[in-house]
């Protein structure tokens, strides 16, 4: 059976995004002309995935917006552009609504705040798939994309629990990730999360939200079982899933990047815009010159 779903999160109130994120979803800030959201859907078409879950903060507008960004047809925008004779501007828009099956769920509310809460939320939707793909709206990837590369990692082993996307970070900042402890296999042992000093991370391999899963997750992602700041965590249930058997521990071959706060979001949109765009010398150009 091959990996067809995947689960797109963005479930949290941004609560560092106010006040924009009282009136859109975080994961809807643009990075360069496309909102996060769209690049974490084209990654994963990228990747052959067919039927994408979103998972939108519950008690808000976010689900509305999110199924009038990825459904609507938006046909008044396209006949004034075709009044125009400026056809070529609702290009975009098409290639939007080309995307493969997306359903927009809201996160149950009744559950653990958390980052495994949104996962729990969409179990209906993939607990009878062999393996699904989960992916943190917070972080892109540049380059080729993670989903790619979880999905190789377990055709070349379907004996594996899950598969989790690394990447090599430098000892700063370690304290604000989720860092790697491997088997002597080469396996996940476990992941310490945010260590609060350097030598309590058993690793420079930052684990960050890009997971290949198998259903077995949902026997030990449960509510009750929260753990750090009581929260229900993602990779506390992978930790378990490593417990019986292996978990594997794929090096990203791309570049990831996270927009979880507006400085990074900042970091982020011009790197993007640095390396996916037209008018990148633009922005050099602009920057060397800056204040002269």
């Amino acid at each position: 059976m091959a990996i067809r779903k995947a689960i797109i999160t963005d479930a949290g109130f941004a609560s560092r995004y106010l006040p924009i994120t009282k009136t859109i979803p975080k994961a809807m800030i643009p990075i360069g002309a496309k909102p996060v959201m769209q690049l974490c859907v084209e990654e994963c078409v990228a990747a052959g995935i067919t039927e994408i879950i979103i998972v939108a903060t519950p008690n808000s507008k976010s689900k509305e917006i999110y199924e009038d960004y990825f459904h609507n047809p938006a046909q008044n925008v396209k006949q004034l552009l075709d009044k125009q004779g400026k056809s070529e501007r609702f290009k975009p828009v098409e290639e939007v609504l080309d995307f493969p099956q997306i359903t927009v769920i809201e996160q149950d509310a009744t559950l653990p705040y958390g980052n495994g809460s949104p996962i729990v939320s969409a179990k209906d939707f993939v607990k009878d798939e062999e393996a699904f793909v989960v992916l943190y709206s917070d972080d892109l990837i540049l380059g080729q994309g993670d989903v790619k590369t979880l999905i190789d990692t377990y055709e070349n082993n379907k004996n594996a629990k899950a598969v989790i996307a690394t990447q090599e970070m430098p000892e700063e900042v370690w304290h604000k990730y989720g860092m790697v402890a491997l088997k002597e296999n080469g396996t996940l042992s476990h992941i310490v999360e945010k260590p609060k000093t350097p030598d309590l991370s058993p690793s420079n391999l930052t684990s960050y939200g890009r997971y290949l899963l198998t259903p077995e997750v949902f026997e030990y992602l449960l509510p009750k079982n929260t753990g750090l700041d009581g929260e229900l965590w993602t990779v506390d249930a992978i930790t378990k899933l490593a417990e019986h058997g292996d978990v594997l521990v794929a090096h990203s071959k791309g570049k990831w990047i996270t927009t979880g706060d507006p400085k990074n979001y900042f970091l982020a949109h011009l790197e993007y815009v640095l390396s996916e765009t037209d008018y990148a010398d633009d922005v050099r150009n602009f920057v060397a010159n800056y204040g002269k």
